[in-house]
């Protein structure tokens, strides 16, 4: 066809439609999409169905699960709400030792729901060195694993882990972030892995625990999003708050590490309602909103590239600890009320 032709025919009004579904078809439109985890660890939540149907109302399009939970991937069916699914810490040794098992882990929990659409699968969540002594290697053997069963069943799924904070070391300023020599003990192949399969590296941030443990010396302001002038100079860059601060510390440790290639996604963020310095309703209502508007742009590193999020968490967790604050981060009461007010929705 003649590039004549192709421009009579991109002068149809269907075809210009067509032309361009197909090419959104090409990009990730939704990156900066704000998710929520959903944690099961209190004896008074909504059953598993009328927390989807909740995710449906309030428009909440992601979500992560920190466990399998039949229930609540069948109540998941065909809503089209995208889902992190994590490997608990637990399993890995298993995964990583007995291929079997990660066939067996596929097959029951993702091929039985080819109509839940899976954005990613976390293998553990914040492994700490001391979870790995002797067997520094389990980690990416699982992912492997993994990664290949998955394969094998014809499911094109990113498998990665999620790491926290505590595995960075020298993080102010944020060009000299790097990773704690330990961690990169059984994360340097992680990384490599990632690297060959493009997929992104998860990292839980939380400004809170920075503001808390600073007692003070970190400026509420800087911690909340509501700095507006000022701020941090670093390699050319500025930053105005904490969370940015925090995530381009981590593609500073990324680029010393081979990793500079890689995307990140925020796993969980939040900011807990009680128990600490400055916890309560008011802030966390700040701390929320402010970072759903705020992660549509980028940080300085990475700016007008959106930041994939994920807030932490649906509900209060009666059942969690020890530390009072770690039962109050929901964005609603177990009754299904709003305590936390969303002003703009989740987009």
């Amino acid at each position: 066809m003649r590039m004549s032709e192709v421009g009579m025919l991109a002068s149809s009004p269907m075809l210009l439609l067509l032309l361009s579904l197909i090419m959104a078809s090409f990009f990730d439109t939704t990156a900066g999409q704000v998710g929520v985890c959903y944690g099961e660890k209190g004896n008074n939540l909504p059953s598993n169905s009328e927390v989807v149907d909740m995710y449906k109302k309030y428009k909440i399009r992601r979500m992560r699960m920190y466990d399998v939970n039949p229930n609540a991937l069948n109540a998941l069916r065909g809503s089209g709400i995208e889902l992190i699914l994590d490997i608990p810490n637990h399993k890995i040794d298993d995964i990583a030792n007995k291929p079997m098992e990660a066939t067996k882990w596929v097959r029951e929990n993702v091929e039985m729901y080819k109509d839940v659409r899976f954005r990613y699968i976390s293998v553990g969540n914040e492994l700490k060195p001391e979870d790995l002594v002797g067997k520094e290697t389990i980690l990416i053997q699982a992912i492997r694993n993994i990664d290949k069963a998955l394969s094998e069943a014809r499911l094109s799924i990113p498998v990665s882990t999620t790491t926290y904070m505590g595995a960075f070391t020298d993080t102010y300023p944020p060009s000299r972030g790097r990773f704690n020599a330990t961690y990169l003990n059984f994360l340097q192949p992680v990384i490599d892995f990632l690297v060959s399969k493009r997929s992104p590296l998860l990292v839980n941030i939380y400004t809170f625990f920075g503001y808390n443990d600073s007692k003070g010396k970190i400026p509420l302001e800087y911690a909340l999003f509501t700095q507006t002038s000022g701020g941090e100079r670093d390699s050319g860059y500025t930053y105005l708050n904490l969370f940015d601060a925090n995530l381009d510390s981590v593609y500073a440790a990324l680029e010393k590490s081979g990793g500079q290639s890689l995307e990140i996604v925020v796993s969980e963020t939040g900011w807990p309602t009680k128990g600490g310095l400055d916890a309560n309703k008011e802030n966390a209502e700040i701390y929320i909103n402010n970072l759903i508007k705020h992660v549509k742009n980028g940080s300085p590193r990475k700016q007008g590239k959106a930041i994939e999020t994920y807030i932490f968490a649906m509900f209060n967790e009666n059942d969690k600890g020890p530390q009072e604050y770690e039962r109050y981060w929901g964005l609603f009461f177990p009754d299904k009320k709003p305590q936390i007010e969303v002003t703009n929705g989740f987009n």
